[in-house]
């Protein structure tokens, strides 16, 4: 009895890093998984300020929690890395995350080699990715009626939200959506206390720079400067001398007939990254022009690709009207929404966009709601480029199913981590479950075992009732690349995680980037 108690304390002290870390992985993840699925609740974030964040988003919350064990964050980076590139799904990839570690680790207190595990996890990943592809279902057409409940579910079951993000999606076109630059969530913004629309542009989040009416304009051409709407300037201890005082009024001279040139032109916006000459300033409110200053790069980008424009420096418009015009962007309408102080474009002759407003009656409600809409729109945007499996954790069941079968095959101790990867999947589900305040011991093995008699991989618990149901014929679908993403970047923290032996502190004053 006590050579096992001695073997059992010097393997607890072999893995103790392992064991130490595994656990915090845990921790971190216990966070989040009661948000998952239909029923899952709400975390409440308070800072040290007192301030209250409620959110039921994976993402949020562990972007928002004070998280120090080195191993609980890079369960963090891997939820920034599936928002990163899918914008979803990152509950389930920390769930899946914190399932494998346990997993695996329950292989290696078994006595099998690291390795091993970790060589048999890559593979078990591997062949669960294949699986899924192969299942994979594509969008037909912008009418597909699964894009609504793709939308539906990632949106939490907001009709409103889901409504506007179709809406959306039918503006800007499928052609654009499967487009790798464009990131369909990115047209999301915040209104607080406005309503909630789908404008066919963009939105600029900028004041005229005057205080005066500003009158709709129709066909409109845009002027995009990164550069201030001055004069060329001149040394202060030039403009002392009657030399360069002459030299500066004849380049402000100049200016004006620039500005003269522009309206002359129907340039009707002007933007510019910095700041503008108060006589520019009166110029355009004398003509109607609406100016825009200080305005960040990225709006200034997404002004430049949505109206055609090409951007400028201040000695370009030095240019004749005929060159002038090539760089002068276009635009249908453009107006100025005071009641949510922000600038509308629309009928630009570019690139394709479209901008969803999300309103509320507080801040809190306001930035909850658009996170909700920014994963609905990014799950639609998967669909749409890569089709779509069944949700509710029954692909994960039934790519278990498969891992099992395929582990019976394998030769070697890399079947341990194959079987650790195949349980991990089975965790989504049992979680959905226990969330809807079921048995998940019970549900699962129930599906299992219908899934498998009916060779199907579209079972799932209708979390409503705790019965059984085809998630086709009940319309709750995953985009194959959230489902696929999430899985592999859980094997990749699982594998990082299950590798260290030793966990060491660093001298003061060393940086990882040396």
């Amino acid at each position: 009895m006590s050579q096992i108690n001695s073997s059992q304390s010097d393997g607890d002290e072999r893995y103790s890093a392992l064991i130490n870390n595994a656990a915090a992985v845990r921790a971190i993840c216990s966070a989040v998984e009661g948000t998952l699925g239909p029923k899952g609740l709400d975390t409440m974030l308070v800072s040290e300020l007192g301030d209250v964040l409620i959110t039921n988003d994976g993402a949020t919350i562990l972007e928002q929690m004070d998280v120090t064990h080195p191993a609980a964050k890079l369960v963090v980076q891997v939820a920034r890395s599936q928002q990163r590139h899918v914008g979803d799904g990152t509950t389930t990839a920390t769930v899946l995350a914190g399932a494998m570690v346990a997993e695996g680790l329950s292989e290696v207190s078994r006595g099998v080699p690291v390795a091993k595990v970790v060589a048999g996890i890559q593979e078990g990943i591997g062949q669960a990715v294949q699986f899924m592809r192969s299942r994979s279902r594509p969008v037909l057409g912008a009418d597909d009626p699964m894009l609504y409940r793709i939308a539906y579910v990632a949106g939490r079951e907001n009709r409103e939200l889901a409504d506007q993000i179709i809406e959306a999606m039918n503006i800007v076109g499928q052609e654009t959506l499967g487009s790798e630059q464009f990131r369909f969530s990115e047209s999301v913004i915040t209104a607080d206390g406005g309503s909630s629309e789908v404008w066919p542009g963009i939105l600029l989040n900028k004041q005229p720079s005057m205080f005066l009416p500003v009158k709709d304009l129709l066909s409109a051409k845009i002027l995009v400067l990164q550069d201030a709407l001055e004069p060329e300037q001149m040394e202060e201890e030039a403009l002392t001398t009657e030399m360069g005082y002459k030299a500066y009024s004849e380049r402000k001279e100049k200016f004006l007939q620039q500005l003269e040139q522009l309206s002359a032109l129907n340039v009707g916006l002007i933007a510019v990254d910095r700041g503008a000459h108060a006589e520019a300033e009166q110029f355009c409110a004398d003509r109607g022009i609406l100016l825009l200053t200080r305005v960040p790069r990225n709006d200034l980008l997404k002004l430049s690709r949505y109206t055609g424009a090409r951007p400028l420096r201040r000695s370009g418009l030095n240019k004749s009207p005929e060159d002038l015009v090539a760089s002068l962007g276009f635009a249908g309408q453009i107006r100025y929404d005071e009641r949510i102080q922000k600038v509308k474009v629309g009928e630009g002759a570019g690139q394709p966009a479209v901008t969803i407003v999300v309103g509320g009656t507080t801040k809190e409600v306001v930035s909850e709601r658009a996170r909700i809409a920014k994963d609905a729109a990014s799950a639609v945007q998967a669909a749409i480029r890569s089709g779509y499996v069944a949700g509710g954790g029954a692909i994960e069941i039934a790519a278990a199913r498969e891992l099992d079968r395929y582990g019976e095959t394998v030769r070697g101790m890399e079947g341990f981590g194959i079987s650790a990867v195949a349980r991990a999947l089975r965790k989504p589900m049992a979680q959905i479950v226990t969330n809807a305040g079921f048995n998940p011991l019970e549900k699962v093995e129930q599906v299992k075992a219908v899934q498998l008699e009916s060779d199907t991989d579209s079972i799932a618990v209708d979390c409503d009732t705790g019965q059984l149901m085809d998630c086709f014929k009940s319309e709750v679908v995953d985009p194959t690349y959230v489902k696929i993403q999430a899985i592999q970047a859980a094997g990749e923290v699982a594998s990082a995680v299950l590798r260290i032996h030793t966990v060491v502190k660093m001298k003061k004053g060393y940086s990882a980037d040396e």
